[in-house]
């Protein structure tokens, strides 16, 4: 009987104990995310612009077969760093109407495919530029207040995980491509302007009641199947020029998120850096499972001249897990897992 009673006893406090840790660790109760294409989830279809992803083959391996309006063909890496979390396995665009207040008050998105820092690279395709990302947030507190009062709803932001990942678009789709910018900077200084606009926005959500925040880094940008493909003169390989630009810029965003943890108090700021993960991924796909890195499954498999995937040429890979890149610009579902696992575990870890 005794044994009875003892092994009785280690199972309830087992169960105690896992409960107790359940509530513990649920150190982050929400994930709320700004950024671009590679973290939107389908606002851009709510607004009038050619930069979406809401049509086939886009989603074909997400849950349902949905093309949700993210730029992959299943979950993008937010995705995964939320269902990593305890969270929902996907993040839900703010703008879309099948949610409400109760979806979005354990995680959303206002990313908006094309966007950047900078308001004229907003302005290249009519996509929500970075200010107005952060006046939804505003809407979006103001709904939380409704939905759990004031107290609780404040501390659900500050203990909501905030992340940010964008930049890419202002160099490749505005600095390199539209000569206005080129005219006003050189690439160092428009990095450093870039720069002043992530500082000044990680300022304002401090000012908003957010302290967990996650300021993401360029991936290598010159290795995008895109980018490969006007490398004529270098046989089609990774442009260099732009994987310095990414370095540099990652360099000077590590630098404010150590200046702005010394400066504001009680702000946990870490800078996710997805580069070099990438590029390995990248140069040695075999290691990761991988058969394709230098063009896309969504595409004709040659190299591409197109942003996204062609309505009207449904051609895609047969199987999307042999591939790094889903369409000319954006990572498959595997590769953003692999990307996500990767961060959750070497920087995201201090807030599990």
């Amino acid at each position: 009987m005794a044994r009875i009673h003892i092994s009785w006893v280690i199972l309830v406090t087992q169960i105690l104990v896992s409960v107790i840790v359940t509530q513990v660790g649920a150190k982050v109760p929400a994930i709320i995310v700004f950024g671009d294409s590679s973290v939107d989830a389908g606002n851009n279809n709510a607004i009038p612009t050619i930069a979406r992803s809401n049509f086939q083959p886009y989603g074909r391996d997400f849950s349902g077969g949905k093309a949700t309006g993210r730029f992959s063909n299943g979950r993008i890496p937010t995705d995964f760093i939320s269902e990593a979390f305890g969270l929902k396995p996907a993040i839900p665009a703010y703008l879309d109407p099948s949610y409400n207040i109760s979806d979005f008050a354990t995680g959303v998105t206002f990313a908006s495919a094309a966007t950047g820092y900078d308001n004229a690279t907003s302005s290249v395709l009519s996509v929500i530029p970075l200010w107005k990302q952060l006046e939804y947030y505003k809407e979006y507190q103001q709904k939380l207040k409704s939905y759990l009062g004031n107290s609780l709803a404040s501390q659900r932001i500050s203990e909501a995980l905030h992340m940010m990942s964008l930049g890419t678009n202002d160099f490749l789709e505005n600095y390199y491509t539209i000569p206005g910018r080129q005219s006003q900077f050189t690439v160092q200084q428009y990095q450093d302007f870039l720069v002043g606009i992530a500082g000044n926005f990680i300022k304002h959500l401090y000012g908003l009641g957010a302290r967990k925040i996650s300021l993401g880094g360029l991936p290598p940008m010159g290795c995008l199947p895109l980018e490969r493909t006007t490398n004529f003169m270098g046989g089609n390989e990774c442009m260099d020029k732009y994987n310095i630009v990414a370095l540099e810029f990652n360099g000077k965003l590590k630098n404010l998120a150590t200046n702005l943890n010394n400066e504001l108090p009680g702000i946990s700021l870490v800078f996710s850096d997805p580069y070099y993960i990438f590029m390995q991924i990248i140069r040695s796909p075999s290691q990761y499972g991988f058969e394709v890195s230098s063009v896309a499954c969504c595409a004709t498999g040659m190299f591409e001249m197109g942003y996204a995937c062609n309505r009207n040429n449904l051609f895609t890979c047969t199987d999307a897990n042999r591939y790094v890149f889903w369409d000319s610009f954006h990572p498959t579902e595997k590769t953003n897992h692999i990307i996500a696992e990767y961060v959750v575990k070497n920087v995201l870890a201090q807030f599990l």
